[in-house]
């Protein structure tokens, strides 16, 4: 459930609103360059002031991506709790930032208000099993909760920005039914899973996914932010592509996959990948060839000798990609996950590309256009959890509270928030 604000917090933000450019012509600057304290919380922070109807300033390119807000008191106090560092900046010195800003590969991004935000998510989901709840949680950003029960109800119109926790969308459970089949918390999913199909009128799982993947995508498609990360990315799209067609092994739903499932895919329905092979194979844990996760596990290296590179974009012609590779440093570590990455030539046209392991054929980061919507899909599991085993310890975010592959992921939580507009000092 999302967490109420007390009324105290009502009156303070009806007194920023009032007061927040009367009271104060300087500006704090929130740094999120290498003198930031803590990037994730500095996220959670633009987010609280955005919420009290006051706009905040996204400089994009200036200092890693720092904001600026009107100076008020009860902003730097809220800083202060939370542990971001901030600078008080005169309103002089802030025109001479913005010119800066003016002659060079920079630009202000107006964040006008708070998205509302929700997490696709089974009910039985530990709050460590998806690293951008953990995001959330970290940086104080409200959320709800929805599953499928919600989608069909068609709560999904209530908000405006949605993630997909790492979902099976074909209905395999993940394919982990070679290692993990009689393990109880597998035989609980699958029971959990089947018991929901029914309940919402439907045969089987799988078909049940696809239902969900068309609500999904009619929502992005009328103007919603979608953002996904490892499984929820190719199965996604192989859910589009398969919408009359069984792609499931008996193992998973009780009957066979349709012997012609390759040759029958619709490319034509996916949003980001076109031209995969399926892995139908119930026995191997992977979907397609979407997925760049390396075969042999004597090629998975450590997490020391594997990153991606974020591309540099034109921050006044291609504001979006901008904002979502907004980051003190354009080398992050790497990271694996179900679907850790996507192969380039599987990707199709109109896709932009945002980050890459150079000297390979893996995308990490992509964005594209949807109707009116967007979506944003990140490969890998967990940006400080190299490897991320079934049952590992939930990672502790207060010890990667720079981390920047956690701050890809809350650029896109702010990103929904962005209007571009004449910048104004």
């Amino acid at each position: 459930m999302k967490r109420r604000r007390p009324i105290g917090l009502l009156l303070i933000a009806a007194c920023l609103y009032v007061t927040a450019a009367a009271v104060h012509a300087d500006r704090l600057l929130v740094p999120m360059d290498l003198q930031q304290r803590n990037h994730l919380k500095a996220y959670g922070l633009a987010f609280w002031v955005l919420e009290r109807n006051i706009e905040v300033d996204w400089l994009l390119n200036y200092r890693g991506g720092s904001f600026a807000v009107q100076a008020h008191d009860l902003i730097a106090q809220e800083a202060r709790i939370r542990g971001v560092t901030f600078e008080v900046v005169s309103e002089p010195d802030i025109a001479r930032i913005y010119a800066q800003i003016d002659g060079a590969n920079m630009d202000v991004i107006r964040l006008e208000k708070a998205p509302r935000m929700a997490v696709y998510t089974p009910p039985n989901a530990q709050p460590w099993d998806d690293a951008v709840t953990m995001a959330l949680e970290y940086a104080g950003i409200d959320y709800d909760k929805l599953w499928d029960e919600q989608v069909i109800e068609g709560r999904l119109d209530d908000y405006d920005w949605l993630h997909l926790h790492h979902e099976d969308f074909t209905g395999q459970y993940g394919k982990f039914y070679l290692n993990f089949r009689n393990e109880a918390w597998y035989q609980e999913q699958q029971r959990l899973y089947e018991d929901q199909a029914r309940r919402l009128g439907f045969a089987k799982v799988s078909e049940q996914k696809k239902e969900i993947t068309r609500r999904i995508y009619e929502y992005v498609a009328g103007g919603g932010f979608l953002f996904a990360m490892c499984s929820a990315t190719d199965t996604f799209d192989i859910a589009l592509a398969a919408q009359g067609t069984d792609v499931v092994a008996s193992v998973f739903d009780g009957d066979p996959i349709d012997s012609q499932a390759q040759s029958k895919l619709d490319f034509s329905y996916t949003v980001a990948f076109e031209n995969f092979t399926l892995e139908t194979n119930p026995l191997v844990y992977e979907h397609s060839d979407i997925d760049t996760t390396p075969k042999d596990p004597r090629l998975i290296r450590s997490a020391e000798a594997e990153y991606f590179t974020l591309f540099e974009f034109s921050a006044r012609h291609d504001p979006v990609p901008t904002m979502l590779t907004q980051c003190h440093t354009n080398v992050v570590n790497g990271f694996l996950g179900q679907t850790t990455g996507f192969h380039k030539s599987l990707i199709k046209d109109h896709i932009v590309l945002l980050a890459e392991v150079e000297g390979t054929d893996q995308v990490k980061y992509i964005h594209g256009q949807v109707g009116k919507g967007t979506i944003t899909f990140y490969g890998g599991h967990d940006p400080e959890d190299h490897k991320h085993h079934v049952g590992d310890p939930p990672t502790q975010l207060h010890l990667h509270r720079s981390s920047p592959g956690y701050r890809l992921i809350l650029n896109n939580v702010l990103f929904p928030a962005a209007k571009k507009q004449e910048r104004k000092t």
